[in-house]
């Protein structure tokens, strides 16, 4: 089967837990904010074909921006959000082009996923319909009631730190978001594990973390200058 795939990178969040005030796709990682980091992943990633970039309408000038001074150009549509997760990847898959065969739904604020990440989890995609790259817990997780006291300790061995992207056959990806459009449900596994699907999880590097507070950035280019600092020495 000839495969087109189309990734949507969500970058439509107000950032609040972030609290610097500023969009957090904006920020410099190495000199570079962070949706350049990410945009530049999926742009030189040889299984994608097109890109859709879901935002606030406040960014759009600054990331076309980011776009043209980058050449991007992959880059084939900028859509605005919604007031809730799925709604903004709602829009993005309506602003994908008609030969797409896979969605690759992905996280603006996760820079530093990296090539083969990428193409472990679509290639994995295109041979069960649904997969996501993931991580094993290393941490002991407790399950606690509205008292926040413990009932029970799950199996680590049975569980993973689900990550993006996160890759579906767009038909499969349709037919979940047509059933379950009224649940409320924000999680793009979730949406078709609802419908009775299996999703298969890809290990991915624990370096594709989601840049979420302020610690994240520290940790973030101090990755990225590991990078940098290794293909220095190629």
């Amino acid at each position: 089967m000839n495969t087109f795939v189309s990734a949507i990178i969500v970058a439509a969040g107000n950032s609040t837990r972030m609290g610097m005030g500023k969009s957090k796709q904006f920020i410099e990682l190495c000199g570079e904010p962070v949706i350049k980091h990410t945009l530049r992943a999926f742009e030189n990633c040889e299984v994608i074909d097109s890109v859709v970039i879901v935002c606030r309408e406040q960014d759009e000038n600054e990331i076309k921006d980011i776009i043209n001074s980058a050449r991007f150009s992959k880059v084939k549509a900028l859509v605005y959000g919604g007031d809730t997760r799925d709604v903004s990847v709602k829009n993005g898959v309506r602003a994908c082009d008609e030969r797409t065969t896979h969605f690759a739904i992905h996280d603006g604020a996760r820079p530093l996923v990296c090539d083969e990440d990428i193409k472990a989890v679509v290639g994995e995609a295109v041979k069960c319909k649904a997969a996501a790259l993931g991580t094993l817990v290393t941490d002991t997780i407790k399950v606690v009631d509205g008292e926040n006291v413990i009932v029970s300790t799950p199996d680590r061995s049975t569980l993973r730190a689900v990550q993006t992207p996160q890759v579906f056959e767009k038909a499969l990806y349709l037919k979940a978001l047509e059933e379950c459009s009224n649940k409320g449900i924000t999680d793009d596994c979730q949406l078709v594990e609802s419908i009775g699907e299996s999703v298969k999880i890809v290990i991915g590097s624990e370096k594709n973390i989601k840049l979420t507070t302020q610690n994240d950035i520290l940790i973030a280019e101090s990755f990225l200058g590991e990078s940098y600092a290794n293909r220095s020495r190629i």
